[in-house]
């Protein structure tokens, strides 16, 4: 029995079959790991060497992440140098979308109490910032004074997504002078965030929104900086060093400050005039240099403060400004267009001289009234025995009827449009309104011409519409003897540091011929007006200086007076518009100034003390000023 066993345990036939069959197996395991582990170093090597630049890319690009660096927005100044529009330190709170929790907005608003026009704000922005990257943080409330940015810097452990800059920011030192020449700053809507993300801009952005800030966008804006920087998984700023190891290339590039813009404007002089129409509703008021078009002071009444319209506006005041009837946000100076009234009467006194229609020593009578085609039209006053000098002097209406029977419409337009009229001024800031001198062919397009559209256009009156620019550079060309000037209100744009990029020089648009006595009689009128007694200005206050110039009282279309009209003393709807044009010196013209109130009434009595009182402190400053 042990022998049999023995063998039967020790037999090499018993066994082989099962070696083999292990064996084969052995050799298959060891060539499917073989394979595996060939499998596994080519995918590392896929992975690592093939396509490991593409990966570490796309692991880089989640913790490296990149905002602008605010530029210096270029500063709008006075011909002297005085800032209108600067820039201050401030606080700006930025929020990312895709970080920001429910719980963060919520401690948010209670940490500063935030009005309802502020969360509205908030909310309008976040969608912006949704829409455009929910990964880049946006601008959610500007400017919110040291001690509430403290209040959130305090909190940012527990508010996430939401973060504190220090930006400058725009604001204006002298608040409402000249604003509407200077403009105001706001927020990116979405379609100009879509249409200006590929010009450098940055959806939080301010963009200038009216006058210069808008129309020298381009020269004030600068150049916004890149800083590049790395973050862990929760959006925590790494610190430098281990940044240096993720960021490739250069980790900040520096911003390019705007350029600072030069103007024509003396702030002296525009406080000045905007102190002159201070006991006035709405008014607008022109100085101009006669010798070179430069605009020395622009008023538009009434006006807007551009700091609280740059990120501070609420609803309410929004709201208040849009339903007042006078319109603040129009610039009466440039953009808004009036019938000019009698101021006008030169355009018709040159036409029937040049056209030998009337000579100046023609003698007519003013009853009163004139009487064409069985309409009755009412002069002023009854002037009785008038030459042109005294037409001129007294604002007679029935002499300038007269010579538009003679001349007729089309005659008028032509000598217009000489001078300005009908057409922009090509300032090219706020609108600058063509106005409307019609024709006769532009009554046939419309209606019937009659004979009486004439007589309504031969004295500012009817369907003539001019601005008070327009008519500033029409009597800075009878100043200067022909000489129509561009307007010009920017001086010069320099670097920010202080090389000059562009000067402007004066341009002229024409030389206008004008006969020398036409000229001569037109300025023998303008001086009697202000100079002597039975002068529409005289009468209502006379000057020691040699001020020449011509009132208006251009007559309005009646309307219905609203409620709101009525609030407003001193101001209605159906009152005439109050004109002065003129200059001084008399013979030797430094400046010419027009006045504009709007619904004020007669020139010689509201709208002449206003210019007078620019004139005289025009010289005033001047002569405290010393020479040059």
């Amino acid at each position: 029995m042990l022998l049999r066993g023995t063998s039967s345990l020790g037999s090499p036939g018993g066994s082989a079959p099962a070696l083999g069959e292990l064996h084969r197996r052995l050799k298959w395991i060891a060539l499917l790991i073989v394979v595996s582990f060939l499998v596994l170093i080519g995918r590392l090597w896929q992975l690592q060497v093939m396509r490991g630049d593409s990966y570490y890319e796309r692991t880089v690009s989640n913790v490296v992440k990149e905002r602008y660096l605010s530029s210096v927005r270029g500063k709008i100044l006075d011909r002297k140098g005085v800032p209108l529009a600067d820039n201050r330190p401030a606080f700006t709170v930025y929020a990312t979308p895709k970080q920001l929790t429910p719980e963060s907005k919520a401690e948010l608003v209670r940490l500063l109490a935030l009005s309802s026009d502020e969360l509205e704000k908030i909310e309008e922005r976040l969608e912006l910032g949704k829409k455009r990257d929910p990964k880049n943080p946006i601008a959610i409330l500007e400017d919110i004074g040291r001690d509430r940015a403290s209040i959130v810097e305090q909190a940012l452990a527990r508010l996430a997504g939401i973060e504190v800059r220090h930006e400058p920011y725009r604001y204006y030192p002298q608040g409402e002078l000249s604003a509407h020449v200077v403009g105001y700053m706001t927020q990116m809507t979405a379609a100009e965030a879509d249409k200006l993300s590929n010009q450098g801009y940055d959806t939080s952005e301010l963009v200038g929104r009216y006058g210069l800030e808008s129309a020298w966008e381009n020269y004030l804006r600068g150049k916004k900086g890149i800083e590049r920087y790395a973050v862990d998984a929760r959006g925590q700023r790494l610190d430098d060093r281990t940044a240096a190891t993720l960021i490739q290339g250069e980790r900040t590039i520096a911003a390019v400050p705007g350029a600072n813009i030069t103007l024509t404007i003396d702030v002296e002089l525009q406080r000045l005039a905007e102190k002159a129409v201070r006991g006035v509703q709405a008014a607008a008021v022109v100085v101009v240099d006669p010798h070179t078009g430069k605009l020395l002071a622009i008023v538009s009444k009434p006006s807007f403060d551009p700091n609280v319209m740059t990120g501070h506006l609420t609803r309410a005041e929004e709201e208040m400004l849009l339903s007042d009837p006078r319109k603040p946000f129009v610039d009466k100076a440039l953009r808004a267009t009036y019938p000019p009234g009698s101021i006008f009467k030169f355009i018709t006194a040159f036409a029937a001289l040049e056209d030998n229609q009337v000579t100046e020593d023609e003698m007519m009578f003013c009853p009163g009234e004139y009487k064409l085609s069985g309409t009755t039209f009412s002069c002023h006053g009854t002037h009785e025995k008038v030459t042109m000098v005294s037409a001129i002097q007294k604002s007679c209406d029935f002499y300038f009827w007269h010579l538009a029977e003679r001349i007729g419409l089309d005659r008028i337009a032509t000598v217009a449009r000489q001078y300005g009229l009908g057409a922009p001024t090509n300032l090219g800031l706020n609108g600058d309104s063509g106005g409307r001198m019609p024709t006769k062919a532009w009554y046939e397009q419309r209606t019937r011409y009659k004979v009486g559209y004439a007589t309504n256009a031969a004295i500012g009156q009817g369907d003539v519409e001019v601005t008070v620019l327009q008519m500033a550079m029409a009597y800075a060309a009878l100043a200067n003897g022909g000489k129509l000037y561009v307007p010009q209100v920017v001086e010069r744009v320099e670097g920010h540091g202080g090389q000059r990029i562009m000067a402007y020089e004066p341009k002229l648009a024409r030389v206008i011929p004008i006969e020398p006595e036409a000229l001569d009689v037109w300025k023998r009128g303008m001086w009697k007006v202000t100079n002597e007694p039975g002068g529409t200005a005289f009468d209502h206050g006379h000057s020691e200086l040699p001020i020449a110039g011509k009132t208006g009282t251009a007559e309005v279309k009646k309307h219905h007076k609203t409620d709101e009209e009525k609030d407003l003393e001193g101001w209605h709807p159906n009152a005439a518009h109050a004109w002065f044009a003129g200059w001084a010196p008399t013979d030797d013209p430094e400046i010419v100034v027009v006045v504009m109130v709007e619904h004020g009434g007669g020139g010689g009595t509201v709208a002449w003390p206003i210019a007078k009182q620019i004139v005289e402190g025009y010289f005033a400053k001047k002569k405290k000023e010393g020479p040059p």
